[in-house]
């Protein structure tokens, strides 16, 4: 009994020790200050954990050599600021523009030390609910129907406080340097701790294990001064410029592929690093071997006694022995601080370093957990930028608006347009948006029609991965058709052996824009939303499964699609076709003539002409536009008769001056063309 009294009197004290919140975030690093900055603007209540004493501890670290890979263009020519976003790679989203990145640096590849700076602001200014020297070092779940998803999340710091959270939001990234074990490893030095001096290598050979930027930007710090860096790696070279995956070598980095093409004595080589293993000779030097060569042989046993490469192959490549050997394998993500109650599984394949998640970014084991930054990028791993700050930015703020809709029911922000502006509409976006041209293949802007096709909703940047549960997940309906746009690149234009660079390697003409490989709008129609099965089922290295209609926009070398006949026109068709409609824009003159010769009137002049909407033309307006042969040069002969010629143009002034005719703004005057 007594067992008993204690036993109850300590889970009393438990539960009353718990701190509760709604939201609860790991890690202050960039992905998880942007979850707390959309929570903060929602007014939710949240809090979010940081081990280190300031956010962004990652980069108070790495990269090791200080120089950013993610570019900070301060001029395009344009002042859009959701068009400048594109540009900017290392920004948050948030309404004060004093956080912009560009106002800290205006280095091309900022300094990572600017970074750190930039997130220490990013939390102070906006008054993020930051909780500093908090290491989460245990979660695990607590069953509860009255939970928000049928449980609470529990988690415990290093100091034994325990907080509870109905949504737990993962955000500490992938930190956990990769290590490869084999004989000899113990003789490998660490990315993470090796010396950033260059004099430090002076005059030594050194191995490097990796081929990813780590490694190039390790390579490229001491490449003046060794006598000569080899480079080992299971896998060929990839290069972002042949893959668009900014992730892969940036040319920043690659001054170790010159000296090894141009014979300066630096080399590549590609081998499984787990086969091999390293011998330390007396003299401190460090000799490259294969592993089924020790046998069941001690490493320490003497190099007298071990056969090397060497001795049956004269020629083996990496014969000469070094002094160094550096790991630089980047990281994975830690699973250690899950209970296994969570089913945090890691990935399969090259995609195991991340946690298993769903397209909607919610892991597949917990409903609730939502894995967001760099750690999320299993769903877009070498396809878009999710593993980055100019596309996590994106991906972070779609998850917030999943958790309104699914927790407090604030539908998907969208807006309402007449059908005469859906042209319009997709050219602004595919124009100017950021999250559809970073997070390419991933986010899509969804157009749901209303009935008759009269007026479109407009959804920005929905993860298309969930398209079959749109309706759930935002809390709008879809029950008249779609349309998905979204920016690609050509099938089969990016990858580690293409020559991005061959002569005819863009098109430029309308009928041939299917063919188009940079980067372009596609626009998918759909009669109705396509279900959970046909999203399984789609082609692979398709985003999107087949669908009743789809359009290229033809690439553009300046990404401007805004020439009337190459882009415009040719989708103005494509949504016309799709929809039965006619689309174009029309003066008051055709809209008056259309009435008294059509028995329906085209959706522009129903709800602009007929609703007395325009501007007040003039003489010199009108005549602007014929001269321009957007309008037909109607005399009043047509309607008065026969009368004296110089009658005319006497009583057409005294018309345009008496009774003002009304015509649609002059940015619409190129669509006004009958072709």
């Amino acid at each position: 009994l007594g067992l008993a009294l204690y036993t109850g009197s300590l889970c009393a004290v438990t539960s009353a020790a718990f701190l509760y919140h709604d939201y609860c975030v790991i890690g202050a690093g960039p992905s998880g200050l942007q979850a707390a900055y959309f929570l903060q603007q929602a007014s939710r209540d949240y809090v979010v954990f940081e081990r280190s004493h300031a956010p962004g501890s990652f980069f108070a670290l790495y990269p090791r050599h200080r120089k950013l890979i993610s570019i900070n263009k301060q001029y395009t020519g344009k002042s859009n600021s959701e068009f400048n976003l594109r540009h900017d790679w290392n920004s948050l989203l948030s309404h004060d523009s004093r956080l912009l990145f560009r106002r800290y640096s205006r280095d091309f590849f900022p300094n990572a030390d600017t970074m750190v700076r930039y997130l220490e602001d990013f939390a102070s200014l906006l008054k993020l609910q930051v909780q500093y020297n908090t290491a989460i070092v245990h979660v695990t779940l607590e069953r509860d129907r009255q939970a928000w998803n049928g449980h609470y999340f529990l988690l415990t710091d290093q100091d034994r406080q325990n907080y509870k959270c109905s949504s737990l939001l993962v955000a500490t990234g992938t930190w956990v340097p990769n290590v490869v074990n084999f004989p000899g490893s113990e003789y490998v030095e660490g990315y993470e701790t090796v010396s950033i001096n260059p004099e430090d290598f002076a005059g030594q050979t050194v191995l490097i294990l990796g081929r990813g930027n780590s490694a190039f930007e390790t390579a490229e710090n001491i490449l003046g001064v060794t006598n000569f860096i080899h480079m080992v790696s299971r896998s060929r070279v990839r290069l972002s410029w042949a893959t668009h995956y900014v992730g892969d070598l940036r040319a920043i980095n690659n001054g170790l592929l010159d000296t090894y093409q141009l014979k300066s004595l630096d080399g590549l080589l590609e081998g499984d690093l787990e086969d091999l293993a390293i011998i330390k000779d007396k003299k401190g030097k460090l000799h490259i071997t294969l592993r089924f060569y020790l046998d069941n042989r001690n490493t320490s046993a003497g190099i007298d006694s071990i056969t090397l490469p060497q001795d049956e192959l004269d020629n083996f490549a990496t014969r000469a022995p070094y002094d160094r050997v550096i790991r630089c394998l980047g990281w994975k993500f830690d699973f250690s601080i899950y209970n296994s109650s969570l089913r945090m599984m890691p990935g399969k394949g090259n995609k195991k370093k991340y946690p298993q998640i769903k397209p909607s970014y919610e892991s597949r084991g917990t409903r609730g957990l939502f894995v967001l930054g760099t750690a999320s990028h299993s769903v877009d791993f070498r396809k878009s930028a999710g593993g980055f700050i100019h596309g996590f930015r994106y991906t972070t703020r779609a998850v917030h608006r999943l958790l309104e809709n699914r927790h407090h029911g604030v539908p998907w922000p969208s807006t309402v347009y007449p059908i005469t502006q859906l042209t319009n509409s997709i050219i602004k976006r595919v124009n100017e948006a950021s999250g559809l041209y970073q997070m390419f293949s991933v986010l899509a802007d969804i157009i749901l029609l209303r009935e008759n096709a009269t007026a479109f909703e407009y959804l920005e940047e929905y993860p298309v991965g969930v398209l079959a549960e749109l309706e759930v997940q935002t809390g709008r309906k879809a029950p008249n058709g779609l349309f998905v746009i979204i920016m690609e690149y050509g099938r089969n234009f990016s990858g580690a052996d293409k020559d991005v660079f061959y002569y005819n390697r863009a098109v430029g003409e309308a009928q041939h824009a299917w063919q188009s490989n940079f980067l372009h709008p596609v626009i998918y129609y759909y009669k109705r939303l396509p279900t959970e099965r046909e999203m399984r089922l789609r082609p692979p290295d398709w985003p999107l499964p087949r669908p009743d209609a789809v359009h290229h926009i033809v690439e553009d070398f300046l990404t401007d699609w805004t020439a009337p006949n190459a882009h415009i026109l040719p989708l103005r068709r494509f949504l016309e076709n799709c929809l039965s409609t006619d689309l174009r824009n029309f003066f008051a003159e055709s809209c008056f003539l259309f009435a008294f010769t059509h028995q329906k009137l085209p959706p522009f002049c129903r709800q602009g002409y007929a609703r007395m909407q325009g501007l007040v033309g003039s003489e010199g307006l009108r005549r602007h536009a014929v001269e321009a042969g957007l309008l037909e040069d109607y005399s009043l002969t047509d309607f008065l008769g026969d009368g004296p010629p110089d009658s005319h143009e006497g009583s057409q002034d005294q018309l345009l001056r008496d009774h003002a005719i009304p015509v649609h703004p002059l940015q619409h005057l190129v669509n006004a063309k009958d072709e």
